[in-house]
């Protein structure tokens, strides 16, 4: 898949889950104005598109954040590999997590500002694809102020603005490649959520 290429729209049927081998996705949804709400980001060796496992149409849009390969596996076969694997309770508990993740990514929205939603968006962000750092969480893919906007829907320019801000007071700094390294703890606090 190609950056920006869509892997399936919202209320497009498609009965298949997916496998991201490389790359990064993203699943969002938009509201009737135009507005973007993302759910979730996938890196290597998780899936997405069980959704489709309840209803035959997608209720979120999926598309590769960069260049991306992924594994695409009928539904019917994912759950017969899972029930042969002895795999179910551990899917549903699996499902349940990402329900309540999502659940916590809307309320967000309905409760936040930008700042702080982009504050947490970088604190999960370093936790899901961080790695070590002397300075604290490296999120060692590049993340443009573009995607990081319509991640927590607001401006690229506001975004800029808060970056800046998080930098001056020590949330976060730059590595020499340019890539966002987060200071876990003191970002947990900002945000209100255990370190």
């Amino acid at each position: 898949m190609r950056r920006r290429s869509n892997i399936y729209n919202s209320g497009q049927a498609d009965s298949h889950v997916y496998f991201v081998e490389s790359g990064r996705v993203n699943q969002m949804m938009f509201s009737p104005d135009g507005k973007v709400c993302l759910l979730s980001v996938h890196g290597p060796d998780e899936i997405f598109g069980e959704g489709c496992l309840l209803e035959p149409e997608q209720q979120a849009t999926a598309s590769a954040m960069k260049d991306t390969v992924l594994r695409r596996v009928p539904a019917g076969r994912f759950l017969a590999a899972l029930g042969e694997e002895g795999l179910l309770e551990a899917f549903i508990r699996y499902l349940v997590n990402q329900m309540a993740e999502q659940q916590q990514v809307i309320l967000g929205f309905a409760t936040m500002d930008s700042k702080l939603r982009l504050a947490t968006a970088l604190l999960q962000l370093g936790r899901k694809f961080g790695r070590r750092h002397p300075q604290g969480l490296c999120i060692s893919e590049r993340l443009t102020q573009e995607e990081l906007s319509e991640m927590v829907g607001t401006t690229r320019s506001r975004v800029g603005f808060f970056l800046k801000g998080f930098g001056a007071v020590g949330l976060l700094n730059f590595d020499r490649n340019g890539f966002i390294v987060v200071d876990e703890k003191r970002l947990a606090n900002y945000v209100g959520i255990s370190a």
